[in-house]
């Protein structure tokens, strides 16, 4: 089965109905077959069981799996920072030009994730952090839900007390029914388009962590909000305004059900270049791009490289108004039911493809080969980062280069001549 995939005698109708409704509800989504293969999407609850020691499963060389075991160390909201933050310590200490910081010691290269704290952990943090500027805006999120689920923006500190307080000592503790959440600044100025705040829902293949190999799809989308943007005090419960979930925005009464509120990334990228120019869209995409590759270096060294698994990730990056990428989440389920006509096109071709690179030719699968498919069965997706393939060439593609500026092996920044520099990490 996909995934897991194996090959199936179907006796009768009726058997095969019956196993069909099981899969379903042990969490599989079918999402191909052909004559002797059946291919299924496990859920994330599925890979634990499958991974689980007290299940004592083990999974032979022709199944394959679309989650890593311990994925959450990058789709859970709190531990994707906590994973971000230790990697850019580690820059640091190595000396990694990466890890530049400017005269106020925001990092340079690796400030892509919004001042966040973990609660109720961090709250003394937070307070600190908060009381430099008062009149921030904070938007908090539970660490293990999805769809816009469970969160609300605050910016005063009396707007969290509905998580406990300890009257003896005065320091900030969870009850027991809370789970943790993560509370992170604001982006209170985003790059609107109409009037409206959209992020990006953007597909990224892994096949393999360790060396790094991991693919970009090219028909990714923007979500757009139903409601026109303010950053007013009194519109902070309104959640048409401020989340882009489709979950969310689909109940809006500006909801359009043709265009479901989003755009392609083509159509961005034809927006920016005529509304702001080509050279700088290309700086962003590339940003863009240098985030994704960062974010998967950083878990890269604690994630479960099992051979019998790949993982096609959603990334939500919001964009604000000086053209700066911010990393907000990674989903390790993103949706795959559609909303409209295009988006049913575009997810069943990102499947499709997805499909192609996991099981090239569509033959037998094998966890043991290479995992470096050739291009022709790409399809929409392209290389993003090869780490194999940057040692062999023997450069150093950690170091970052973008059109207009360079990093030197010394951590130096160099000027260009006004010619675009390719980027020398893909």
């Amino acid at each position: 089965f996909w995934i897991m995939a194996g090959k199936v005698k179907w006796v009768t109708d009726i058997e095969k109905s019956v196993l069909i409704n099981n899969f379903e509800k042990r969490g599989w989504i079918q999402v191909a077959e052909n004559e002797d293969w059946n291919f299924y999407w496990m859920s994330v609850q599925t890979i634990r069981n499958v991974f689980s020691v007290e299940a004592g499963y083990r999974l032979s060389d022709d199944q394959i799996v679309n989650h890593f075991p311990n994925h959450y160390e990058l789709t859970r909201k709190d531990l994707m920072v906590k994973n971000i933050k230790r990697y850019r310590k580690e820059l640091e200490k190595e000396g990694s030009p990466l890890a530049e910081k400017d005269e106020n010691g925001k990092y340079i290269y690796l400030d892509f994730v919004p001042v966040t704290f973990m609660l109720p952990a961090d709250y003394n943090l937070f307070v600190e952090e908060f009381r430099k500027n008062p009149s921030s805006t904070w938007i908090m999120k539970p660490c293990g839900k999805a769809q816009g689920k469970g969160i609300f923006l605050i910016n005063k500190l009396s707007q969290i007390k509905k998580w406990s307080r300890d009257s003896k000592t005065s320091s900030f503790v969870s009850q027991s029914s809370k789970e943790a959440y993560v509370i992170s600044l604001y982006i209170n100025n985003p790059l609107l388009i109409g009037g409206k705040k959209f992020d990006l829902r953007l597909y990224v293949l892994v096949s393999t962590y360790r060396p790094l190999r991991c693919y970009m799809y090219k028909l990714g989308f923007c979500r757009f909000c139903t409601v026109k943007y303010t950053p007013s005090t009194s519109e902070l419960d309104n959640m048409f305004v401020h989340l882009t979930n489709v979950a969310i925005q689909k109940h809006g009464d500006d909801y359009n059900h043709i265009h479901g509120g989003k755009w392609t990334v083509s159509n961005l990228r034809l927006y920016l270049e005529s509304t702001r120019g080509k050279e700088v869209t290309n700086k962003l995409f590339d940003e863009i791009h240098w985030i994704i590759v960062q974010s998967l270096k950083a878990v890269a060294p604690v994630m479960n490289n099992d051979k019998h698994c790949f993982e096609c990730y959603g990334y939500d990056i919001i964009i604000d108004d000086k053209l700066k990428p911010w990393l907000i989440e990674v989903n390790a389920s993103p949706s795959l039911t559609s909303s409209t006509a295009n988006d049913r096109i575009l997810k069943y071709n990102l499947i499709n493809d997805t499909l192609n690179i996991a099981v090239p030719n569509g033959e037998i699968p094998d966890c043991k080969w290479n995992k470096s498919p050739p291009k022709e069965v790409l399809g929409n997706y392209e290389v993003l980062y090869d780490e194999e393939m940057a040692q062999s060439d023997g450069t150093d593609r950690d170091l970052r280069s973008r059109p207009g500026q360079s990093t030197g092996v010394k951590g130096s920044r160099a000027r260009d001549s006004g010619k675009p520099v390719l980027t020398t990490w893909k």
